[in-house]
């Protein structure tokens, strides 16, 4: 006897439930067919699809549930594949460019050009020599390479969810019903687990396109920069608003002259996130084939290489040190001249 019999039975349901158990039955199941001691208050298991298929066969299971939603998915994935493909291609295009360019040009013009970035956008002699120094251990351990890699999948990605993810801030902080709609995705980003990033992406695009791993981390990545530029903007002092209404300035010209400079280390700020949260994600996506560091640890795992593990991981450690660093460093000169 099910547990949740008394309900279909209670309510008349049992001639539109069916019979129970089809076919021949097993001795656990006969015994239990033939119990008919109620569980105590205590006991009762919730009455989930299971739980109620077992009483009520018309009812679906869990598993019917799962299955159905993996039906649909590939009913649709022909159609979603025709077309996301050419839309997200140029996306494999910048990765495979940037990837060739990192590692075509050699260590002695871009270790300089790096550095050279690193003192533009902080104007720090200690935090290029800083940088220096770790460029050049990842080198001295050949792992040079691998750091350009998951720097080039890292600029891809960055200057990509900058472009789209300002205009989305920008556009979220002047229409509060956008705001609202946005909202709700931007919270399953920020919330679902790296991996399932990952498992619809995989029947949509080959292993092999970098379009794969790029989705995945612009989607994880993306979030922190369009939060921070719709706050950022709507913190703005109203009182610099009715000046530049005084002023007598467009809403172009209130956007680009005020808004946007006010808010600049809130925007920065997200950027900062949105990188580090790149680099992070990286590292998962070398489960699908994205090269760089991640393979490295990848490797360390699959055949239990603790010294590889480690040595890789290290290298990523410095990788985050430097990225965050300069970013930061930017993000104080930012604020600096604007007091």
């Amino acid at each position: 006897m099910a547990t949740y019999d008394f309900i279909f039975n209670g309510l008349g349901l049992r001639e539109w439930c069916g019979e129970r158990g089809g076919g021949s039955m097993s001795m656990d199941e006969l015994l239990a067919s033939q119990d008919t001691t109620a569980p105590s208050l205590w006991e009762l298991p919730f009455p989930s699809l299971d739980n109620l298929n077992d009483a009520c066969p018309a009812i679906a299971q869990t598993r019917d549930l799962t299955s159905g939603l993996e039906s649909g998915f590939l009913a649709v994935k022909d159609s979603l594949k025709f077309i996301l493909d050419p839309v997200t291609q140029p996306l494999s295009w910048f990765l495979n460019g940037a990837l060739n360019m990192f590692q075509t040009v050699p260590w002695f013009i871009m270790i300089p050009l790096m550095l050279i970035v690193v003192l533009i956008a902080s104007k720090s002699m200690r935090l290029v020599g800083m940088v220096a120094a770790m460029l050049g251990f990842l080198a001295f351990i050949d792992h040079y390479d691998y750091a350009m890699q998951t720097l080039a999948i890292i600029f891809v990605c960055s200057l990509i969810c900058v472009l789209l993810g300002v205009p989305i801030g920008i556009a979220m902080s002047r229409s509060d019903n956008l705001q609202r709609g946005i909202t709700p995705v931007l919270d399953m980003l920020q919330t679902l687990p790296p991996f399932v990033y990952l498992i619809p992406l995989i029947f949509l695009f080959s292993v092999t396109e970098p379009k794969l791993y790029g989705i995945a981390i612009i989607l994880y990545a993306i979030v922190p920069v369009i939060r921070l530029t719709n706050l950022g903007i709507r913190l703005v002092d109203k009182d610099v608003i009715e000046a530049a209404d005084a002023y007598g300035m467009t809403d172009r010209q209130k956007l680009y002259g005020v808004q946007i400079p006010l808010a600049l280390p809130n925007i920065m700020a997200g950027v900062n996130q949105t990188i580090m949260m790149s680099l992070a994600m990286v590292v998962i996506a070398s489960l699908v084939s994205a090269p760089g560091l991640g393979v490295l640890v990848l490797r360390g795992i699959r055949n239990l290489e603790l010294g590889v593990g480690l040595v890789s991981g290290l290298g990523i450690v410095l990788l985050a040190v430097i990225l965050d660093r300069v970013t930061k460093a930017a993000l104080a000169r930012v604020n600096t001249s604007q007091q």
